[in-house]
């Protein structure tokens, strides 16, 4: 796998990759991608700016957008991920690695800050990473304490954590 961020997400997009990111890209910004309906982007938006630590915001596209212009100019949004989640009513009903056929022109994307980014200075620090070691995605856990929820939110934001 090469480390430089295009040629990455153009092995995943070809099929050549479906694991997990971590220790690829090193010395780049890896995300995670939550893709909403307009009618709720700003509602998300909103949770985030209330909720920096886990969920900070790099980037948010247009409305029907699957290029990031400012973080990945060039990225396709539905194919560059090895792995996706699609939820319908907040329960996952799919985990494909090609979202072209679910996009729709009102999702919003928004790209949040992901450990990943920083996994490669602990390396190098000498301090190890277990999933990486391990082979295996990143383990989550639930917060002690709930997230901000600004206004009278109601919605039930999906996981970002993998199975």
């Amino acid at each position: 796998m090469q480390d430089a961020p295009d040629e990455v997400r153009a092995a995943i997009r070809a099929g050549d990759w479906d694991g997990p990111t971590a220790s690829l890209a090193p010395g780049f910004a890896q995300t995670n991608l939550v893709a909403l309906p307009a009618a709720d982007a700003f509602e998300f938006l909103r949770f985030c700016v209330a909720n920096p630590g886990p969920c900070p915001v790099v980037e948010v596209t247009e409305p029907g957008a699957y290029e990031p212009p400012i973080s990945a100019p060039g990225a396709d949004l539905r194919t560059d991920l090895p792995r996706y989640r699609v939820h319908v009513d907040g329960e996952v009903v799919d985990e494909p690695t090609d979202v072209r056929d679910v996009w729709r022109e009102d999702l919003v994307a928004f790209l949040i800050g992901c450990s990943f980014t920083f996994e490669r200075a602990l390396l190098g620090a000498g301090l190890p990473v277990r999933h990486i070691e391990q082979g295996t995605n990143v383990r989550c856990t639930r917060p002690r304490s709930p997230a901000t929820r600004p206004g009278a939110s109601q919605v039930r934001w999906p996981s970002r954590c993998a199975r």
